[in-house]
């Protein structure tokens, strides 16, 4: 809609220097909750009695989550303000860890966990990254969206090495990782309360409802419709897609060859992806600045890593090497890195103040249905060999890689023209 369309109150503060910090902190924590979950797939096969599908399916769940969480918190921030968005996604986190660790026994607890924590990463991914970006005072929109990313980056791996760690070598395996979680998100929500408000509550059009308003919020402007499909769409599956395969897919398919250590060695696996994704990110920007203005050349780099990573992931698949896996995860992690921060990057340009919370929400929730693969291959895997279904992975990867390559010749917006 036109920006005449809607009326807003200025916000009530300037923003400081460093008050993106606490902001950080919030979905450093709410990034850590979401992950901690992800070493734990090998314990609950073990103690729980599950099998491969339902932890997949776990995973399943938080995505179910991360879909509403993803794509409604952004615009309802655009329209009510940051703050209170982000504070009740600070507390749905804690909430999650204290329904996973101290819930009723059985997989119904899992499940609600797993989508409490959904919605919770959702709301960090999509309102604390515009938030991040606003409160950024004299930083380039480079400098903000490595900000972003790095600190839900850092929380992802983390909480999984802490919690891969517990479930390894601590007491009570199925709760103590939850309890550390639980005591470091406490304190957080209360900070947040101090930090500017840079959304007031605005207005909308008499005679729009709320859902049309928020429908409007999640538009692509139509100067940057065609880049979107060409560059962003196709990439934007792999960012946890390719994660997915490093620290969900590949820990299970070298399983018999680690032995007791399976759970330190899924820790590991997830910590190198993540930790190498965060080590990459800043290539990200300079490999957009190298190239010139908006060219796209670090979503071209992301996604031919991206395909390396699939490749690995499939020969990896016959030799079940956990060295390979090692290989492939660093690959993918890599690609994780840059992918996930060329594409803030693009979403930036194309959004305007107004719609900018959701469009991230867009963009992640995109990002986030990658992280469905390893359930797909998992329900598929009755039918078909993994050898088979990560050489068709690798094949989707050469297809989205060409896709992106055409679409960085597309015309970059100079400004959101909404339609």
């Amino acid at each position: 809609m036109p920006e005449t369309q809607r009326v807003l109150e200025p916000p009530a503060l300037v923003p400081r220097s460093g008050a993106w910090r606490p902001v950080a902190a919030a979905m450093f924590v709410c990034g850590w909750g979401g992950n901690q979950f992800t070493p734990l797939l090998l314990m609950y096969r073990r103690l729980g009695g599950y099998s491969a599908l339902s932890v997949d399916a776990f995973l399943g769940a938080y995505v179910i989550g991360l879909v509403p969480g993803l794509l409604l918190a952004g615009p309802v921030s655009d329209r009510r303000g940051r703050r209170p968005v982000l504070v009740a996604g600070t507390v749905a986190s804690a909430v999650a860890s204290l329904v996973l660790g101290f819930g009723a026994s059985g997989a119904w607890a899992i499940y609600a966990g797993r989508l409490i924590t959904g919605v919770a990463v959702g709301i960090a991914m999509s309102v604390g990254s515009s938030w991040v970006k606003e409160l950024s005072t004299g930083a380039d929109s480079g400098l903000a969206a490595r900000r972003a990313a790095l600190c839900q980056t850092a929380g992802f791996a983390l909480g999984a090495g802490v919690a891969g760690a517990l479930a390894q070598w601590g007491p009570w395996p199925m709760v103590t990782p939850y309890v550390v979680h639980l005591l470091i998100a406490a304190a957080v929500p209360a900070v947040l309360l101090r930090v500017p408000e840079t959304r007031a509550a605005g207005t909308t059009v008499p005679g729009r409802g709320l859902l049309s308003g928020l429908a409007d919020d999640l538009r692509v402007p139509r100067s940057a419709r065609r880049r979107f499909r060409l560059v962003v769409l196709p990439m934007a599956p792999w960012v946890f897609g390719g994660a997915g395969l490093a620290y969900a897919v590949m820990p299970q398919l070298v399983q018999t060859r680690v032995g007791h250590w399976g759970l330190a060695y899924a820790t590991a696996l997830t910590v190198l992806t993540l930790g190498t994704g965060a080590a990459v990110q800043p290539v990200a920007k300079r490999l957009q600045r190298t190239a010139g203005p908006g060219q796209g050349r670090a979503s071209v780099v992301a996604m031919a890593v991206m395909l390396l990573g699939a490749v690995l992931c499939a020969v990896n698949a016959a030799l079940g090497s956990p060295w390979l896996a090692a290989v492939a995860a660093v690959a993918l992690g890599a690609a994780y890195g840059i992918a996930v921060v060329s594409g803030l990057l693009e979403i930036q340009r194309m959004a305007g103040a107004e719609d900018l919370a959701g469009l991230t929400g867009l963009y992640y929730a995109l990002a986030y249905s990658g992280f469905l693969l390893p359930t797909v291959l998992a329900t598929l895997s009755h039918w078909l060999s993994y050898p088979v279904m990560l050489s068709a992975v690798a094949l989707v990867a050469l297809c989205c890689l060409a896709l992106v390559v055409r679409g960085t010749r597309a015309e970059v917006p100079t400004g959101p023209v909404r339609r």
